[in-house]
């Protein structure tokens, strides 16, 4: 049987037949947490389903509620416990533990395999910065391939806690957590190889700090929602910027991560980027004067 045909046998003695049919098809699990997302007309009864849910997910410690999206600068997501004991947990993914507090800080079930993906890109002995490492979403699978050092910035002082602590129970030696503002505390790096810039909306205002950040050739990921038709335009915004520092660009990949909504897609560019001479500037300034006279 389904998840939703047993919850509803477990319920039907308490709700009405309009209930019954509104119950959720599934549930998240976040370490030992389980993650409703019920429909409003669902709230005033989230206690009894949530005791319906823990008989059925007797190993989880906690049922919490979605009460909306992911909000702020901080990211942080707006969910509330209903049954249990406590919000904070541990997370198993490729071969890492990641500690968090489900109720302060985010965890994007939906970027997985992105996360792997990305990981799978990391070179040994590359130097890397994580612009908006949260709480080691990305820096944690990229240091365990073996990078020299990656250096994982953020701002949020709740998530950069969990950072460290995810950095120290993963026995990490080779990633420098920062807080701060990624626009001051990245220009303090070393020259990074890759950059990895995961944050949406997309982070326009941190491309010219990414660029005085890479070294003569590297690559920067960079992130944004998009149409599929559109989604050469993010490589644009890089491409823009990159030839305004003095970088050529090329787009390796772009990859449809998730899907936002109708004709909206969580997409990443990954675009490779190589420092152009002065001697090759010098000649396109020349031809370009020419071109003006003919």
């Amino acid at each position: 049987m389904s998840f939703k045909s047993l919850l509803k046998k477990k319920l039907e003695a308490t709700l009405s037949e309009k209930e019954l049919e509104l119950l959720p098809r599934g549930y998240q699990m976040i370490g030992d947490i389980v993650i409703l997302n019920l429909k409003e007309e669902l709230k005033k009864r989230e206690k009894e389903i949530a005791l319906a849910v823990h008989e059925l997910v007797p190993y989880a410690k906690t049922i919490c509620v979605k009460t909306g999206g992911i909000k702020g600068e901080y990211r942080k997501p707006q969910i509330k416990k209903v049954w249990g004991n406590g919000t904070e947990t541990v997370h198993y993914e490729h071969g890492a533990k990641f500690k968090l507090d489900v109720v302060k800080v985010m965890w994007a079930k939906g970027n997985i395999n992105e996360r792997k993906r990305i990981a799978s890109l990391v070179k040994k002995g590359e130097v890397i910065i994580d612009m908006f490492a949260g709480i080691g979403y990305f820096t944690i699978l990229m240091a365990m391939k073996g990078p020299k050092v990656v250096y994982a910035i953020e701002k949020n002082p709740e998530a950069h806690h969990y950072l460290v602590e995810n950095i120290k129970i993963n026995n990490l030696d080779n990633v420098k957590a920062l807080l701060g503002d990624s626009k001051e505390l990245a220009l303090k790096c070393e020259k990074a190889d890759r950059i990895m810039m995961g944050y949406l909306p997309e982070p326009k205002d941190f491309l010219e700090t990414a660029f005085k950040c890479l070294k003569e050739k590297g690559t920067i990921h960079y992130e944004g929602i998009k149409s599929k038709e559109k989604a050469y335009e993010l490589y644009e915004t890089v491409k823009i910027k990159g030839n305004a520092q003095g970088y050529k660009c090329k787009l390796l990949n772009a990859q449809f991560v998730k899907s936002y909504g109708p004709k909206r897609w969580h997409i990443v560019v990954d675009v490779l980027c190589k420092k152009i001479s002065s001697t090759h500037l010098e000649r396109k300034k020349i031809s370009a004067k020419e071109t003006i006279k003919d």
